[in-house]
């Protein structure tokens, strides 16, 4: 075979792989970003209108996300927040706006400790998307019925769902992502 022959074979063969290569890797870049934000993901797309400025956008966030001090709270401070939060429950009861308002500012309070910036709603739900894209939307609807809470818009039974909404990213918060340890005899 001629040289030239050869070069007419592997260079084709060589493009196919590169192309194959490039492919790969951008699905495993697009499997990797749906994993870590799970829902988080499908809603940026539909924001953004397209995967590839979706994709930019969770990016971005994780470069942001990255370069914040999250840290991991004390078991004193896990304690105390945990008594705050029973506090807030009971609270609910006889004061169910207030409770709701009070979940919200000790959800604040608990992202601000762990080193989440808590500056403006949207820029919450980016930072928070990277590592609690799970429960974002818990987070979303709470924030939502605290909102018409204020105007005293809520029903009673929409309170109780955003204080159910408010625990699951509290609880998430709290333990780190992690499944808190059951304690017992």
């Amino acid at each position: 075979m001629s040289t030239g022959t050869l070069i007419a074979i592997i260079v084709p063969v060589v493009v196919v792989l590169l192309v194959c290569a490039l492919a790969a890797s951008l699905i495993m870049r697009r499997r990797r970003l749906q994993a870590r934000f799970g829902p988080e993901y499908q809603r940026t797309v539909e924001a953004k209108g397209s995967r590839r400025a979706a994709e930019r956008e969770l990016r971005e966030r994780e470069q942001r996300h990255d370069a914040l001090h999250i840290k991991e709270l004390p078991a004193s401070t896990r304690d105390r927040y945990a008594h705050e939060w029973d506090q807030v429950q009971e609270r609910f009861v006889d004061q169910p706006e207030d409770a709701v308002h009070d979940a919200d500012r000790l959800v604040t309070s608990l992202m601000s400790d762990r080193g989440y910036p808590t500056e403006g709603l949207d820029q919450q739900l980016s930072d928070l998307s990277v590592e609690h894209g799970r429960t974002l939307e818990h987070y979303r609807a709470a924030h939502e019925v605290n909102g018409r809470s204020t105007r005293h818009e809520a029903t009673t039974e929409e309170l109780r769902g955003a204080m159910v909404h408010y625990r699951a990213l509290f609880t998430e918060l709290l333990h780190n992502g992690q499944k808190p340890r059951e304690s017992g005899a």
